[in-house]
């Protein structure tokens, strides 16, 4: 990221003048457009409108989100909401504002690890808002096709189809997974990169801020944090994908034309057509990488080969998961009804097990035993909807029959709601399958034809 050209990362520009904010001191719409030169009516240092802060907020409040390490909520931030976002705007056009540390929530990983997450407070994430609202039209225009995380208009779901047909086109694909990408980032070739797109002073000086806020840790004592941004800050996913951008997909745009590839935040994946083609873009790339301070996972990184009917040749890796989908070979059936192999995406094993621990959550047949059929129907559509809405997109079978264990659950339900049905689970199943054909929509997978049998 040091060279020179599209690819390096200039040295910082020269900021412009700082501008003032303009507008009368409430946080209504109308307050104008950031000027550049000299000081601004109010004698602010920067000139950051407060229709900006107050936009800001709209969107964290759409987001939700935990309380930080002051432990505000969302609801007691709008207890005093004219009286808090005058404060972020004041404090930010000042040049005043120091972000508080964030707060370390570590999140259990399915192979006994802890992936850390960072919680800004409520006032911070309108901040980091604020931020990323000026920043993010200035990168978004330069960001390859092939980029596809937390971009406006491109979705994992896009990135799954683009890799699925590319799939079939290339007979190789490099699974990259960067070590604790979030947790090594380099602060200096961040502000860098920054500083290549844009001369607004108060967003470099804030975002240099930010990286550096400390972590507050659950024993309440704060870690200095020197590398990496949190996974959790509102501006973390820009700020990662801008480094990503040069680090990796305009690296690979000059290095490797003919080897496309599909990368959200940083999870990627190489297509190549040879395995030896393959073997060199995975050392070229741990050679980039260690250049940008980065490490390829030394395990989790691999070749997989795409094996169907067309290609029947042998290798340790045929299959490999990315953003919740599982590519390997499966069967299908061609457009004259005949069954071949191909290499498709269908719902991970990952993501399959994840759901239905989630309906062992609920705990259905306990927390929800005082409750109407239709109640619990309410509750979980939407859930199970959005479940069918992503897995669903491809090989659409393979997640409905994870939901068979909503319909095991269902019944367990109604083993332990009505006396009839203890310890006759057959009975129990028939008599949802007989509500399933008198009521067909009133589950989201029993629309889907997934419904339980109903007996004679």
């Amino acid at each position: 990221m040091r060279g020179s050209g599209t690819d390096g990362l200039v040295g910082a520009m020269k900021p412009g003048n700082a501008g003032g904010a303009k507008g009368p001191d409430t946080l209504a719409p109308g307050c104008g457009q950031p000027a550049m030169g000299g000081a601004t009516a109010c004698g602010k240092a920067y000139d950051i409108p407060k229709q900006l802060v107050w936009e800001a907020y709209q969107r964290v409040k759409a987001n939700h989100g935990a309380a930080g390490v002051d432990g505000q909520s969302l609801a007691a931030f709008e207890e005093d909401l004219k009286g808090n976002l005058y404060m972020v705007w004041n404090r930010m056009s000042s040049g005043s504002y120091f972000p508080p540390p964030v707060r370390l929530v570590e999140i259990p990983k399915d192979n006994g690890g802890k992936r850390p997450l960072g919680i800004p407070t409520v006032a911070d994430r309108v901040a980091q808002t604020v931020a990323k609202m000026v920043l993010e039209p200035c990168v978004e225009p330069v960001f390859q096709p092939d980029s596809y995380g937390y971009r406006p208009g491109k979705s994992a779901l896009d990135a799954v189809g683009v890799t699925r047909q590319r799939c079939w086109e290339y007979d190789w694909v490099v699974d990259l997974d960067i070590k604790a990408f979030f947790d090594t980032l380099d602060h200096d070739l961040v502000e860098r990169a920054v500083a290549h797109h844009t001369e607004v002073p108060w967003l470099r000086l804030y975002i240099s801020r930010w990286l550096c806020a400390p972590v507050q840790l659950s024993d309440g004592t704060l870690e200095p944090r020197t590398r990496g941004t949190p996974q959790g800050g509102v501006i973390s996913p820009l700020l990662a994908n801008l480094f990503l951008h040069y680090a990796f997909d305009v690296w690979m745009r000059r290095t490797f034309s003919r080897c496309p590839f599909e990368r959200y935040a940083d999870d990627a994946v190489v297509h190549c057509r040879t395995k030896e083609e393959a073997q060199a873009v995975v050392e070229a790339i741990r050679g980039r990488f260690a250049q940008c301070h980065l490490e390829l996972h030394p395990t989790k990184t691999r070749i997989v080969y795409c094996k169907d009917d067309g290609r029947p040749g042998e290798y340790e890796h045929v299959q490999f998961d990315f953003l919740g989908y599982t590519f390997q070979p499966r069967l299908a059936k061609n457009r004259w009804g005949k069954f071949f192999v191909s290499f498709l995406p269908a719902i991970s094993t990952k993501a399959a097990k994840a759901i239905r621990k989630t309906i062992r959550d609920w705990r259905m047949s306990t927390r929800w035993s005082n409750h109407q059929l239709e109640d619990l129907a309410r509750f979980v559509n939407p859930v199970v909807r959005g479940w069918m809405n992503y897995y669903g997109r491809f090989y659409r079978s393979w997640c409905v029959q994870v939901l068979r264990h909503l319909d095991e659950a269902l019944a367990a339900w109604v083993r332990r709601k009505f006396k009839r049905f203890r310890r006759r689970e057959r009975a129990s199943v028939h008599w949802l399958g007989r509500i399933a054909r008198r009521e067909p929509h009133l589950f989201v997978h029993w629309q889907l034809g997934l419904r339980p049998a109903a007996g004679v």
